[in-house]
């Protein structure tokens, strides 16, 4: 249990290093007008914290940085959680003003003005992510060797793509496939439906239904969804502009993951229950090249269903407070938004 005292320096110190970027020292926390103490004091509880695994100091000369433990501290603890600021508040709700008719041209937008607002990364997952599923499977031969894969949304839509048959696929086998498919994996999301596939699908079908991998391979090809037209991804090389990040490798291997749908429909999938923000600090984000980054997401509803989810990708000396209040605004005018279309 951190004192007052303590507090209210770690709060400082995390404060002005988000700010600057650069250790900070005890000298420079005492010259604060909302602090009071003495540079000697300071050490010492610096020193403390340091003990308790709330501060590093990256060089013995040097000042101390938050750690990854001080940063969730910071957040669960001493970050005001409100509304976004005033300024911030406004451009949101300029946006919003526009009366964008189309879902996806809303997001892109979205996406677009967060990263030019918190100079961060965004990604947005769109509503039909996680409200979309599997209503029916079809395969349809056109001649021996290829056949059209039919899926139908629980939305209507129908998407189709030739995929090719495995030679020794028999047409009663062919049938066997589809009603193991349909009674497996209707309802099921759409990103959902080639992990369930394997875990789900393939070990039944591998005991009934010979060529039992060249099967699983067309029906993967079938599955393959277009997520990516679902995921709103802006400000990527934005990365390139923190002080963190000057190592071009380490930034490569992050700039590459954002890249991978699965990676970010992971990173940004709503826990069970984990509606309103979240934070994921440093390793936190069981990722290792997202070890010196922070992801703050936050979730937009319809009767009180999560539908899709926002997010922001910095380094871990992320301006908390800030982007919290953006995220919250922003989610909270999605859900209004939304609410007004479906009525």
């Amino acid at each position: 249990m951190l004192t007052e005292r303590q507090r209210m320096i770690l709060n400082a110190i995390v404060d002005d290093y988000i700010s600057s970027a650069e250790p900070v020292g005890s000298r420079s926390i005492s010259k604060r007008g909302d602090v009071g103490y003495s540079p000697a004091t300071i050490r010492n509880e610096m020193a403390d914290l340091e003990e308790l695994g709330y501060l590093e100091q990256p060089h013995t000369s040097a000042g101390r940085i938050p750690s990854h433990k001080g940063y969730r501290y910071y957040v669960d603890h001493l970050v005001p959680w409100g509304s976004a600021e005033p300024a911030d508040m406004g451009t949101i709700r300029s946006f919003f003003a526009e009366k964008l008719s189309a879902a996806e041209q809303v997001m892109q937008h979205a996406a677009m003005i967060l990263s030019n607002m918190t100079n961060y990364t965004s990604i947005l997952l769109g509503p039909e992510v996680f409200h979309t599923s599997l209503r029916h499977f079809q395969l349809l031969p056109l001649d021996d060797h290829t056949a059209v894969a039919i899926i139908v949304t629980s939305t209507g839509q129908v998407e189709n793509r030739t995929v090719t048959i495995p030679p020794e696929l028999s047409l009663s086998e062919m049938e066997k496939v589809v009603n193991l498919l349909n009674h497996k994996l209707v309802n099921v999301p759409l990103y959902k439906l080639k992990s369930r596939l394997y875990s789900q699908v393939g070990e039944e079908m591998q005991r009934y239904i010979s060529h039992y991998e060249d099967i699983m391979q067309m029906l993967g090809t079938a599955l393959e969804g277009d997520h990516e037209q679902r995921i709103y991804l802006s400000g990527a090389t934005n990365m390139l502009t923190q002080p963190e990040f000057k190592d071009v490798d380490k930034v490569k291997h992050i700039l590459d993951l954002l890249e991978e749908t699965p990676t970010l429909l992971k990173m940004l999938t709503p826990e069970p229950g984990g509606a309103g923000i979240q934070v994921r600090i440093g390793t936190e984000n069981k990722h290792e090249a997202f070890a010196n980054c922070s992801l703050i997401t936050a979730t937009y509803s319809l009767d009180g269903k999560a539908l899709g989810s926002i997010g922001i990708l910095g380094p871990t000396r992320m301006e908390y407070a800030r982007v919290m209040g953006i995220l919250g605004t922003l989610s909270r005018d999605l859900t209004a938004m939304l609410a007004h279309w479906y009525k």
